[in-house]
């Protein structure tokens, strides 16, 4: 699924904080006595959502007869002011399928070192599209364009050429950092004025949107390709939606059903979709609050850094070094306090808001972190 990560800093499940971890006994307790923080992907499915589930008209997609399936491939490719959408069923489907359309085998993708498309979605661009990253670094995870120029490859016979650029926004393991519209909308022209296509990871747009009091439509104008997800912070259970011209749909559709993402009578997927679509960016605001109070909090607390100020939308990632421990250990000692994280490598955590964090469990978390800190 796309948006969760796997190190070996991570994995810390409900079941291990009970039993292995926390030496409690190996029955689940509710879900609800946890703080999850360890990614918006936790988050369960609204009632409304579930009804809706229930009660959705269905038929088969592979044949294009999914009529909430085709109800909510229109409605996005409106909001985004494209021409046409795909539903798939995980966000990294999304976007592996967009660079097999954009590229041809023997050519590199352009993209920011922590990007998801290269570091957590399994060299499927190698494996799928026969093609390579070519990283940057990018201050706070964000490309310019004069970086991007310089890795651009010369046209010449004995060099892999550059087939398509991406970027990602929120860079997830940056830290939920957001593009700016005038660098973003840059890069796509001089990407565009060099021949090459940009495709949008945005797998957390709606944030992006949010931090930046633009529309989604807006951030999307001057890419070819976005990939979205519906399954992080708008709720949905699964499913993500790729947007794009109408015959970069086609291509992708016929891709789609490559990977095994030809789904039937998925309109029971697409009935919670088209809520967390229409519905759920409203409420954005408060986890971008949340994540905000978590990160001013963690600041204060002696073994910790992070500056607050680079905490843009729900994701905050900070060291601790400071503390003596590795995020293994620290991951551990959460868990025993029913408090769900990740690390991202041995001395960064991540924390993640969403619908089921509420401010009441951030305080909760910080009252671990500065336990755990003491001691």
């Amino acid at each position: 699924m796309q948006g969760d990560f796997s190190t070996g800093w991570e994995s810390l499940t409900i079941r291990e904080a009970h039993s292995e971890i926390a030496g409690k006994p190996a029955e689940i307790r509710a879900y609800a006595s946890f703080v999850d923080l360890r990614s918006d992907t936790v988050t369960q499915p609204t009632a409304e959502m579930r009804r809706a589930m229930a009660e959705a008209e269905v038929g088969d997609d592979v044949y294009g007869e999914d009529p909430t399936v085709n109800r909510l491939e229109e409605r996005a490719a409106q909001i985004f002011r494209k021409a046409a959408a795909l539903f798939v069923p995980t966000g990294t489907m999304g976007n592996q399928i967009a660079i097999k359309v954009h590229t041809r085998h023997g050519q590199e993708v352009i993209c920011e070192e922590r990007a998801h498309i290269c570091n957590l979605e399994m060299a499927t661009m190698a494996a799928f599209s026969g093609c390579l990253p070519r990283t940057i670094h990018g201050e706070d995870g964000l490309l310019a364009w004069a970086e991007i120029k310089k890795r651009i490859a010369p046209r010449t016979y004995y060099r892999a050429q550059t087939g398509l650029v991406s970027l990602e926004n929120s860079n997830s393991l940056a830290g939920g950092t957001v593009y700016p519209q005038a660098l973003s909308a840059e890069i796509c022209d001089r990407v565009h004025e060099a021949g090459l296509p940009v495709h949008l990871d945005g797998a957390r747009v709606f944030n992006a949107a949010t931090a930046l009091s633009a529309s989604v439509g807006e951030i999307a104008g001057k890419f070819d390709s976005v990939m979205f997800c519906l399954s992080k912070g708008l709720a949905a259970p699964v499913g993500s939606m790729l947007v794009g011209k109408k015959e970069f749909i086609e291509k992708a559709r016929a891709y789609r059903k490559a990977l095994g993402g030809g789904m039937r009578q998925a309109g029971i997927l697409a009935a919670a979709g088209l809520i967390a679509l229409e519905k759920m960016p409203a409420r954005l605001k408060k986890d971008h609050d949340n994540a905000k109070l978590l990160a001013q909090g963690l600041a204060d607390i002696p073994g910790i850094k992070i500056d607050p100020a680079k905490v843009p939308t729900n994701i905050l990632v900070f060291d601790i070094s400071g503390t003596g421990m590795d995020t293994t250990e620290f991951s551990r000692e959460l868990g025993a306090r029913n408090i769900l994280a990740n690390g991202i490598d041995s001395h960064q955590m991540r924390f993640v808001t969403h619908l089921d964090v509420s401010r009441e469990a951030c305080l909760k978390t910080l009252d671990a972190v500065g336990a755990i800190c003491r001691n």
